[in-house]
């Protein structure tokens, strides 16, 4: 197969070195399988000849952006091509008086952040692990971020996709315009599909105006349920924060271990409110704000003001994933999602299933939209059968209570490897019909991430 490779994309774009497979074998997730060979795509029309002989030869295909998923999505299952989009990293244009940005898949989300900041452009979107993660793998999963609570999650600034489907053929759906109904939403179709449909090679995304100024309000609480109760007292008030985010006391203490105790606030409980807008409109929100939290009787309060002092609260936020794994433990990171009005159900049932369980449980996330990180900190997991199977009994609890409260498995990771077993359970008969007709009608002889849920 390799030289077949070599001879239609070249040398330089097919690799078959042991070192390489296995840096292609899995992502963030624990599951991997070494894919046959890696090939590292320049242009659609790298990534179009590819698909037409893995279609042609039933070869399955498994695209990867920067490999910073978290439910094994881009394990190529098996075998056969890793399809890295990884050097298929230019930002194309940034046009202000048309606020969108066209990009390759392998362009790391921070950057294109960066890059349209300086012309006074926001793109939305920030998930934890962006310095990292591309936005070819953002599209695929969908994801999302503390400000998807304001501003939505990456399906709601796409607005424009070339899209290489298993057949080879190259489809461009939407543009530049930020309002389309021409025909069904295809976009909507390929955001989300975890590589399953087609393989994304150019995004074409809306930006919006940059907010000139932000602060955030950092405050403690005793425990977790008084901080989820003053999540629905905020918006009760009428505010609407671009970010609203809850840390539980384990998280906290993981941070505090490996970061140091003067960078964590004090306290069982954290959370995290993000304003931005006009500089006088958060000046005067974040007065009415403070004065309303103060009335939930926090155990401590700060406010920040600058763009420094923000980004310090942000980097602790980014950096909790990071600090439960310098536990040691393996993190089993669910990504669930409650209506908004079940948060303190939430809260109270991953505690008590801590205590059940025996498993330490770490809850943290984006409280604004029910989009919590509930993780099960397992320890020898990965050496010990027995271990395993407790913890899967314990993840049954939790989806079964998360459905049962109208509530979903995954709001931004992906099913991928890792939600797979409760797949069915999540989805109705009728739901898994549609999914398998449309996997078939684009992807007929099953090349494209195969193994997955369908």
């Amino acid at each position: 197969m390799k030289e077949k490779l070599v001879e239609l994309l070249g040398a330089d774009s097919v690799i078959d070195e042991p070192e390489v497979l296995t840096a292609h074998a899995g992502d963030k997730w624990f599951a991997s399988n070494p894919p046959d060979v890696v090939v590292f795509a320049q242009s659609t029309e790298q990534v179009s000849k590819l698909l037409r002989f893995a279609s042609a030869n039933k070869i399955p295909v498994t695209a990867r952006g920067a490999g910073f998923g978290y439910v094994g999505g881009c394990v190529p299952v098996r075998g056969g091509i890793a399809l890295s989009l990884a050097r298929m990293n230019r930002i194309k244009e940034i046009n202000f008086a048309d606020a969108i940005a066209i990009v390759e898949p392998g362009v790391i989300t921070a950057e294109l952040q960066a890059k349209v900041r300086e012309q006074k452009l926001f793109y939305p979107p920030d998930p934890a692990s962006k310095k990292d993660c591309s936005i070819g793998g953002n599209v695929a999963t969908n994801a999302g971020g503390p400000r998807c609570l304001k501003y939505g999650v990456t399906r709601n600034y796409v607005v424009g996709l070339e899209v290489v489907l298993a057949n080879g053929e190259v489809l461009r759906t939407g543009g530049r315009v930020h309002k389309n109904k021409t025909g069904f939403n295809l976009i909507g179709l390929f955001v989300g599909s975890e590589g399953m449909l087609g393989v994304v090679t150019e995004i074409t995304l809306k930006l919006l105006p940059l907010p000139p100024a932000r602060a955030i309000l950092s405050v403690s609480f005793a425990s977790m349920s008084d901080a989820a109760a003053t999540v629905q007292k905020i918006f009760g008030a009428g505010f609407l924060p671009s970010a609203v985010e809850l840390a539980d006391s384990f998280t906290l203490e993981a941070a505090r271990h490996d970061s140091g105790a003067a960078d964590v606030p004090e306290g069982n409980a954290h959370l995290l409110v993000e304003l931005d807008g006009q500089p006088e409109t958060v000046e005067s929100e974040m007065e009415k704000l403070r004065a309303l939290v103060v009335d939930s009787r926090p155990t401590s309060l700060q406010v920040a003001t600058t763009e420094p002092e923000c980004e310090r609260f942000w980097a602790l936020r980014r950096a909790f994933s990071n600090s439960l794994r310098a536990t040691g433990l393996t993190k089993l990171n669910q990504d669930i999602v409650v209506p908004r009005s079940r948060l303190v159900d939430l809260v109270e049932f991953a505690e008590a299933l801590s205590k059940r369980s025996g498993f330490p449980i770490a809850c943290f996330g984006h409280a604004g939209d029910g989009n919590m990180h509930v993780n099960i900190m397992a320890d020898r997991y990965n050496r010990d059968a027995a271990v395993r199977e407790k913890a899967e009994r314990a993840l049954d609890e939790l989806f079964t209570q998360v459905l049962a409260f109208g509530g979903v498995i995954t709001g931004e990771h992906g099913i991928g490897l890792a939600k797979k077993r409760w797949w069915p359970q999540a989805t109705t008969d009728v739901s898994r019909e549609v999914h398998h007709a449309i996997k078939d009608a684009l992807d007929p002889e099953g090349i494209l991430n195969p193994g997955k849920f369908l």
